[in-house]
């Protein structure tokens, strides 16, 4: 995901074996999903070229990350099958979670140790042993180092990702600067490469200075609030925000470019922000530092570029009352109407991404008397699901979906309207069965 110009193609899978020969031994996973190794592992190396466009896996344009050096981890911990699962992978599939671990290694640093050379074929084929018709042996190269921030995820169909829990995937262009007896390597890379062995570990970010970085992605919005978060000494776990009654949320993932997130204002509809940040182990960076910052006016209508640098200011700020809030539920619909009293509702897609879209509801009053409440319902075209909403209470239920006024935008004078939106995951296709109750 994210990557450009892997090395390696994917091939159609041949083989449907629980477990193959890699490395010399068969391969076990001896890590739990997604866990991280607690000791510099072995495994073999690829590179590719660049990151995708707009972002790498993390959620990063390239341009934005901490360092030029930067790697990939593999998606899935799935030996022998070589099949495309979900992602994020849910928690009914958490035996599939590689050391990607949706997402939640982004933005750690690791150092990485060039090891034994193919004399063989190491090709990555599906069902396929790791170099083929030779050995692994010894040359000037290995020992070389060089520290480097993860940055992609692996789920390619090939056995590099999928068959050896060690792989790392690393960038073309640093090949060559890894560092052996004080001085860049220059030449490793294409003559002395052949997809060498590694070792590697989690190390702190080098050098480390300043604070957290922050930007809005591309389509951020009033309504669909991205952020991306880097630049901290241990990687990033999870982003908590303020929210307008006052309690801390927990932010959603967007999907698992593990250094994004979906976050809300401080106040309703406002475009005021406050967060904290929680790093890989699971501590609150800085204390629990809250890093406060509002939507630019050039992003109200969507943020053009794919990263806008975020201004903060920070402090303490935290509330007495950090109980988690309870999700509200739709007012009960009315079965009967009174006389002059009639609604309409009208959907617009307002913008795309990979992956989902928003929406916006119009709900009109067509009536001759006031409305005192409305609720509109409709049904998705698939698998769409509503991950966030405002202006309603929302409930869906299969692909059917209900959304009823808010205590503040309920009552509309004859021929008035107001609008409520949503986010959705999944391809925007229309609506059906749109339908509008007043009362």
């Amino acid at each position: 995901m994210g990557s450009a110009a892997r090395r390696g193609a994917a091939r159609p899978a041949v083989l449907a074996a629980v477990a193959l020969l890699v490395l010399g031994v068969s391969v076990l996973w001896p890590w739990p999903s997604g866990a991280a190794p607690s000791t510099p592992v072995t495994g073999n190396a690829t590179h590719f070229d660049a990151l995708g466009a707009p972002y790498g896996g993390c959620g990063l344009p390239q341009e934005q990350l901490d360092s030029p050096d930067f790697v990939a981890l593999n998606v899935y911990n799935t030996p022998g099958d070589y099949s495309f699962y979900p992602r994020p992978i849910p928690p009914a599939q958490a035996a599939k979670i590689g050391l990607w671990d949706n997402g939640r290694n982004c933005g750690r640093f690791v150092q990485v140790t060039i090891g034994d050379y193919c004399t063989g074929v190491n090709d990555g084929a599906p069902g396929q042993p790791f170099c083929r018709n030779g050995s692994w042996v010894t040359d000037g190269y290995a020992g070389a180092q060089l520290t480097m921030v993860v940055a992609d995820s692996c789920g390619d169909a090939n056995a590099w990702c999928r068959d050896d829990p060690g792989h790392l995937d690393l960038s073309t262009a640093s090949l060559n600067r890894f560092i052996k007896n004080g001085a860049p390597v220059g030449d490793m890379n294409p003559a002395h490469w052949n997809n060498r062995h590694v070792s590697w570990s989690y190390v702190a970010a080098p050098n480390y200075t300043g604070d957290l970085k922050l930007g809005f992605l591309q389509g951020a919005q009033r309504y669909w609030t991205a952020i991306a978060v880097s630049h901290l000494p241990n990687g990033v776990h999870g982003v908590e925000f303020l929210g307008a009654d006052g309690t801390w949320q927990q932010a959603q993932p967007d999907s698992d470019l593990g250094q994004a997130f979906l976050i809300g204002p401080t106040a309703t509809a406002g475009t005021a922000y406050a967060i904290r940040v929680r790093d890989a182990s699971d501590a609150l960076v800085n204390d629990g530092r809250v890093y406060r910052f509002t939507l630019p006016d050039q992003c109200l209508s969507g943020c053009g570029p794919a990263y806008t640098a975020i201004s903060y200011t920070t402090g303490t700020g935290t509330p007495t009352n950090t109980t988690t809030p309870t999700t509200p539920t739709a007012p009960t619909t009315t079965t009967t109407t009174p006389a002059g009293v009639s609604c309409t509702a009208t959907a617009a897609v307002t913008s795309t991404w990979n992956g989902g879209y928003q929406l916006q509801f119009t709900v009109r009053n067509t009536g001759s008397a006031p409305v005192s409440g409305w609720t509109t319902s409709f049904s998705f075209a698939d698998t769409q699901q509503v991950t966030n909403s405002w202006n309603a209470a929302l409930t869906q239920t299969g692909r059917a979906v209900q959304a009823a006024n808010q205590s503040y935008n309920g009552t509309l004078a004859a021929g008035a309207t107001t609008t409520w939106g949503a986010v959705v995951t999944g391809s925007a296709q229309p609506v059906s069965g749109l339908a509008c109750a007043a009362r």
